[in-house]
């Protein structure tokens, strides 16, 4: 019981600080929800329950040292799919401008964002799987602790961001608007610098 309690605190702590961290993902929860409404940027939120299970069993099963390359690839593919999300966001006017006129496709749009990012797997290389399998050394329930602890908070408090952005969605609607989705945008496009980078690191770094 203490193994599986001291597992779900280190996973809660460390869904906590990966979920607040600002990112790709974190904007575009903000970005859908102000666009159109709590629910899409709930769902960009939950993006990670859907990518990170194959991510997970690749790593498990087949991958547990995933090449520098791939990781760099990823980042760099990852890089130039936020910066059409950011020519998206920075083309809205007004609600629901620009992508109104089909499905917001959150959830789509939020597993690839995560998907493309190299965070998902250097955390799960380099945090996840070593501390996961330690702790099945000690628990067979310990893992589960963690796991569990680590996504309720990786994905509650991205939710409670786009709950807060949706709770305060019409006073940042009307003249505001545009300008906070040009700031938006222009988050995204400083994420995609710094993913770029991060994805160039990995490619050349493996290549030494």
């Amino acid at each position: 019981m203490t193994e599986l309690l001291s597992a779900a605190l280190t996973g809660i702590t460390l869904g906590l600080a990966a979920g607040m961290a600002p990112g790709p993902l974190m904007t575009l929860a903000i970005t859908q929800t102000v666009r159109h409404g709590l629910r899409e940027g709930l769902l960009v939120a939950a993006a990670p329950l859907v990518t990170d299970i194959p991510i997970v069993l690749l790593l498990f099963f087949v991958l547990r040292e995933l090449p520098g390359q791939v990781l760099g690839v990823l980042g760099m593919v990852g890089a130039f799919y936020a910066l059409f999300l950011a020519y998206e966001t920075a083309r809205a006017e007004s609600l629901g401008d620009a992508a109104s006129a089909s499905a917001p496709a959150s959830l789509r749009r939020g597993a690839l964002a995560n998907f493309l990012s190299p965070h998902p797997y250097l955390f799960w290389i380099t945090v996840g799987v070593p501390y996961v399998l330690a702790a099945h050394q000690k628990s067979v329930l310990a893992p589960w602790g963690f796991i569990v602890g680590f996504y309720l908070l990786l994905v509650g408090s991205k939710a409670a961001v786009a709950a807060l952005a949706g709770r305060y969605r019409n006073l940042l609607t009307g003249r505001v608007y545009p300008y906070l989705m040009r700031g938006l945008a222009l988050a995204l496009v400083i994420f995609a610098i710094l993913l770029f980078r991060e994805g160039l690191n990995l490619l050349t770094g493996a290549e030494r």
